[in-house]
């Protein structure tokens, strides 16, 4: 940033070259431009005949040093009294004064209501980027809800399947026992089957046997009644067909004792 010297030089001088005196300097970066200026010895060196440059005659006339120069030349004149003077030149920075604190005061309200704007409009941004990302969370929130509430629609089908499954495996278990049980009642059956040849069999023996006496026809009876009791186990076919052997000796012996008294009753 550049920054410049106001000082009183030789004509003759470059602009950078020697100089007579230094009266101040000019800083043009700021709002207002800011002047450091000796007035008591810029005004000497104005009334000494100095010359000023384009820049250094409107830096003096902010200043009022130019004024001050008019109103001393006419005190010299005798247009005006001394004490005149000062008091328009006092009048005249006091109004200046006062212009540039008004000047001042809006550029200062000027920079505050721009920085309160950007404030607001940062505050804006904010606001909608908190906004979109709270909708963001919530979308984000209401996803996963729905996600775990399809989790446990989808468990709670799976527990009702295992229950289902559990529960054909409960009544396929229960209807093998029922199909075993059914073929066990086969066997009596064939049971059944066995015992009627073999209780046949003494039948025909005690026929043959039995033909020459009648009396065994009430063991003939008592053989029958296993056919009314049903369907017997093997072990039952076992024990009668000792009896169906056994017969033949009862008859013989029957015989033996007719005979007997047959002969008694002869002698």
């Amino acid at each position: 940033m550049a920054m410049y010297d106001i000082v009183v030089a030789d004509a003759r001088a470059p602009r950078d070259g020697r100089f007579i005196e230094k009266l101040g300097n000019y800083d043009p970066n700021t709002d207002p431009a800011t002047i450091v200026l000796d007035t008591e010895s810029a005004f000497k060196w104005v009334m000494d005949g100095a010359q000023p440059s384009d820049t250094a005659r409107s830096i003096l006339s902010r200043k009022g040093i130019m004024l001050r120069k008019h109103l001393q030349v006419g005190v010299n004149k005798g247009a005006i009294t001394q004490e005149e003077a000062d008091k328009r030149y006092a009048e005249w920075l006091k109004d200046k004064e006062s212009k540039e604190n008004t000047v001042i005061e809006g550029l200062a309200k000027a920079k505050a209501d721009d920085a309160k704007a950007r404030l607001a409009a940062e505050t804006k941004v904010k606001e909608a980027r908190a906004e979109a990302l709270a909708k963001k969370q919530s979308e984000m929130i209401a996803a996963e809800e729905a996600a775990a509430k399809a989790a446990a629609a989808e468990a709670a089908g799976e527990e009702v399947e295992a229950t289902e499954e559990s529960a054909e495996v409960v009544e396929a278990a229960a209807e093998a026992p029922a199909e075993e049980t059914a073929p066990a009642e086969e066997p009596k059956a064939e049971e059944a089957t066995e015992a009627a040849p073999a209780e046949e069999e003494p039948k025909a023996e005690e026929a043959t046997e039995a033909a020459p006496a009648e009396e065994p026809k009430a063991e003939d009876k008592v053989k029958e009644t296993p056919k009314a009791e049903g369907e017997e186990a093997p072990a039952e076919e076992a024990t009668e067909e000792p009896k169906a052997e056994a017969e033949p000796a009862e008859a013989e012996t029957k015989e033996a004792e007719s005979s007997e008294e047959e002969a008694e009753k002869k002698d």
